[in-house]
């Protein structure tokens, strides 16, 4: 199997949102973006399919050492081998690889955040550099878009984590900020039990809420004349928007089970939304 091949799968297997956004795509540009998110599932996975830390913390030490040899020298994994051709192509940026890995590894070092700050540099580092990469790959003219880029990434991964409440406190993790769980009276033991008390339904509206804050700010920010060369991002933020809605209409029930789209409603508002831009 060949580097573009063995992306694709990775891409393919992940059962993603974002796989309905890259059909849209020219082949040169499907094909980096779909190694830029075979990069991103492959150190998600470092850290989320390995029990112990200190062997997660060594893959990931590894996976810089890839990201060394993309950008000067002779990759070995057949993500970073996709990936070499495709920095040059699209002047991607070292730093923004190594920020996604310094994002998993706080998965390592935290199970709370405190307060979002701290959460919206997670985001943003595992998310918000992911979505610039994303648009230089998709191609801008304005450096505007810049600032929609990275607005969508963290509106992104916000949304993942209010899906993914329920599963996350099973293995341990809390994203949701420690202050705003207290300010709305939720417990972590709350969480753990699957309780969906009235507070907890108000801290979820609440996140909710900032994550559609985040979406709108990205949309304001995005200038026109680069709309269509950013159709991609935009088709998965409708997706993601439903996926938001769908959450609140069935009464924040993300403690017991993971809400989702099915895959025929994602083809077709990936389909609607493509001939809107």
């Amino acid at each position: 199997m060949n580097p573009d091949a063995y992306c694709e799968q990775k891409a393919a297997a992940s059962g993603s949102s974002f796989y309905h956004s890259f059909r849209f795509l020219p082949p040169e540009r499907r094909r980096a973006i779909v190694a830029l998110y075979a990069f991103c599932r492959e150190v998600d996975d470092a850290v989320d399919e390995t029990i112990d830390a200190a062997v997660a913390r060594i893959k990931l030490e590894w996976w810089r050492s890839q990201v060394a040899a993309i950008f000067s020298g002779a990759p070995q994994h057949p993500v970073a081998q996709a990936l070499q051709p495709v920095v040059r192509a699209f002047d991607l940026q070292q730093e923004h690889f190594l920020a996604v890995i310094d994002g998993m590894a706080m998965d390592l070092d935290l199970d709370r955040y405190p307060d979002f700050a701290l959460l919206e540099r997670y985001c943003d580092r595992v998310a918000g550099v992911v979505g610039l990469m994303s648009a230089q790959i998709f191609g801008y003219s304005d450096a505007s878009t810049r600032v929609y880029a990275r607005d969508l990434g963290i509106a992104f991964q916000l949304t993942n984590i209010i899906r993914d409440v329920g599963e996350d406190a099973r293995r341990g993790r809390i994203y949701l900020p420690q202050d705003e769980m207290g300010r709305f009276g939720v417990t972590s033991d709350e969480l753990y039990q699957q309780r969906v008390t009235p507070g907890f339904k108000s801290l979820m509206a609440f996140q909710v809420q900032r994550a559609r804050k985040f979406y709108d700010e990205a949309f304001a920010a995005l200038p026109a004349v680069d709309r269509r060369s950013q159709r991609p991002g935009l088709i998965m933020a409708a997706i993601y928007r439903a996926l938001l809605d769908e959450i609140e209409c069935d009464g924040f029930r993300v403690l017991d089970r993971r809400v989702s789209l099915t895959p025929l409603r994602k083809a077709w508002i990936a389909w609607k939304t493509s001939w809107n831009y």
